[in-house]
């Protein structure tokens, strides 16, 4: 870093940090030095409110351009997770074993806590789709603005779930930043966790079985228990499933230590650049 900040202005999720101390930008490396060896995000271990997950989610390379290249906007989200990969399909894992992947990583991706809350249940969506960068981050919204709301007595026709589409806010400003302005998958997911609330408060506390709740929402009772497991009361091994690194496909950079430098154009072939830096 050369301290240019031109970074600061050209990415898109506003994300970058200048460290004005010592004159260099600062952004995220995800750790991956520790996940190579299996670790968490420093963060990631040390978020208090335990709401942060690591996992392996597979995904069809050849299709990236497509999927980025999607004319409709808020068909971006949806392009993205048709890339994605069902790691218990017996094709794929047929296949991945073709390409080389680790048996680890296969079984990573099976056990992954992101696979099921971003594609089996749809409760995650990633951030700012109409960029088309095709960010791997993904971010559940928050409930509680719906909580209190159907505490404050707007709830909906059908008696079990708010009225989402009569709110201000969150569903259009959520919507804006996941979605690309689509409401529809936004308020599917807050429907799915307050779903998953009332159907264990009451099967906790007044000891009845609420299914027309999880009818409303298209989920089954064993969607709700593993949902209720993962995003509640997770371990330690089942919100971080990160198999390590195999340095024996690593490509060996040794020759090019020293060599390359900071150029343009073909790289660090050559040490001439048709680029000027001024």
């Amino acid at each position: 870093c050369r301290g240019w900040r031109m970074c600061v202005s050209g990415c898109p999720y506003k994300k970058i940090y200048y460290n004005w101390q010592t004159g260099k930008a600062e952004k995220c490396i995800f750790c991956y030095p520790r996940i190579e060896a299996g670790q968490p995000t420093v963060c990631s271990e040390t978020c208090v409110g335990r709401i942060r997950y690591l996992g392996v989610v597979l995904y069809d390379a050849d299709r990236i351009g497509e999927a980025a290249s999607v004319e409709n906007e808020k068909d971006l989200y949806q392009a993205q997770l048709d890339i994605f990969l069902n790691p218990n399909d017996p094709a794929v894992i047929e296949q991945a074993r073709k390409d080389g992947i680790p048996e680890a990583w296969l079984e990573g991706a099976r056990n992954s806590p992101v696979y099921k809350m971003a594609i089996d249940w749809k409760v995650a969506l990633p951030l700012h789709p109409e960029y088309r960068t095709l960010p791997m981050v993904w971010y559940v919204p928050p409930l509680s603005p719906i909580t209190a709301a159907a505490n404050a007595g707007q709830i909906g026709s059908n008696g079990e779930l708010p009225d989402f589409s009569q709110m201000r806010i969150p569903v259009e400003y959520l919507a804006n930043l996941l979605t690309a302005g689509d409401t529809a998958p936004v308020i599917r997911a807050l429907e799915r966790m307050l779903a998953m609330r009332a159907y264990q408060r009451g099967k906790h506390v007044e000891g009845v079985e609420n299914l027309q709740v999880l009818q409303q929402t298209g989920l089954s009772v064993a969607q709700v228990e593993e949902m209720y497991h993962v995003m509640a009361i997770a371990n330690y091994e089942d919100r971080f499933v990160i198999p390590t690194s195999h340095r024996e496909y690593a490509e060996n950079a040794f020759d090019l230590r020293g060599g390359c430098g900071f150029s343009f154009g073909n790289g660090c072939s050559e040490g001439g650049t048709d680029t000027s830096l001024f």
